[in-house]
């Protein structure tokens, strides 16, 4: 086992079912420490489900009207007015949950049960996964660009109220990897180009002194993914193109790994992989299902192809019973131990 200062970093993903972010906060930190350089919130309470808490918001907007009650992915509202000159999405209140978080993160630091290095940070659906998801695929590019620019202003927002050295935003790109990246032939006719020039724009509206993650997903029910990756082939290749077309650095990309794929075939792509200088690869291989023993396999077949990666899950924890958080985060820990 490697001492804590040869340790390879941990990734928390965005979700953690605990009762607060102040919970979160003291909780991450009492187990993982320096360990995890970046803490978020755990998005607890009504925001565990993605973006689903964003529908009651949607409700109360006269710009907007519901037209069903279908899960996610799938259309659930509509412009009043598509044809209107301006249309007023309001506040999709990223930007005030993060500032109150926030200041429960401040407090925690300065009575010292927070790591003083440790960033705070803020994990956000990208505009094309709230589109796509809630809204009707008639209207995508009109919805797309009005959650582009709704977006940039809570962005603007927090980083207004949160100092840009303590403070690290992610990317959850789930939407794109099951609904385009994965369907050449998708209904939208949108292809890998296109997701990514969106989350470029987003990026490169970020001041440079915060740190940005791009976090690769197929998403989580019932701890399975939307839909299973064959490899990572799709995933590095998505990493590739963003690092070309984001214009700052990226300061971490995260891609996941089953937890039945410990296989060189999984992971070989990866030695294709060409990241910018500073940036960090995270591979979501550490399943509580079976612990230190299941990543250790994992990590043999990935270290084949790529040895430089920090440890996280697959996806947020926000499914998971709260009972059983303590114990992955220990397994974290236990695995940024883990010898080559």
């Amino acid at each position: 086992m490697r001492d804590q200062s040869q340790a390879r970093s941990v990734l928390l993903l965005g979700s953690v079912p605990l009762g607060s972010a102040a919970e979160v906060f003291e909780t991450v930190a009492g187990v993982l420490g320096d360990l995890a350089p970046r803490i978020p919130d755990g998005e607890t309470g009504e925001r565990l489900g993605w973006i689903a808490w964003t529908r009651d918001h949607f409700r109360r907007l006269n710009s907007l009207e519901p037209i069903g009650e279908r899960g996610v992915p799938g259309p659930r509202f509509r412009l009043r007015d598509p044809a209107a000159g301006k249309i007023d999405l309001g506040a999709l209140q990223y930007a005030p949950v993060a500032i109150r978080s926030y200041a429960q993160f401040r407090q925690l630091k300065q009575q010292g049960k927070v790591p003083a290095a440790t960033r705070f940070q803020v994990s956000l659906p990208t505009p094309f996964g709230i589109v796509f998801g809630l809204f009707p695929a008639s209207e995508l590019a009109t919805t797309w660009r009005l959650f582009e620019e709704r977006m940039r202003a809570e962005i603007a927002e927090i980083a207004r109220a949160v100092p840009a050295e303590e403070l690290a935003i992610q990317w959850d790109i789930a939407v794109e990897t099951i609904g385009v990246l994965e369907d050449s032939d998708n209904a939208t006719g949108l292809t890998a180009t296109d997701v990514a020039g969106s989350i470029a724009r987003m990026s490169n509206a970020i001041p440079e002194a915060i740190e940005l993650g791009l976090h690769i997903c197929y998403g989580d029910r019932d701890h399975k993914h939307f839909i299973e990756p064959r490899d990572l082939a799709v995933a590095t290749a998505f990493a590739n193109l963003l690092s070309r077309t984001i214009r700052r650095p990226i300061s971490w990309v995260h891609m996941p790994v089953p937890r039945d794929r410990a296989d060189a075939p999984y992971f070989a792509p990866l030695a294709s992989l060409a990241l910018g200088p500073g940036t960090q690869l995270y591979l979501g291989l550490v399943h509580l299902s079976d612990g230190v023993d299941g990543a250790r396999h994992r990590m043999t077949a990935a270290n084949r192809f790529v040895n430089a990666y920090g440890i996280a899950t697959e996806c947020g924890l926000g499914r998971r019973p709260a009972e059983t958080i303590p114990a992955i985060l220990a397994l974290h820990r236990d695995v940024a131990a883990l010898n080559d």
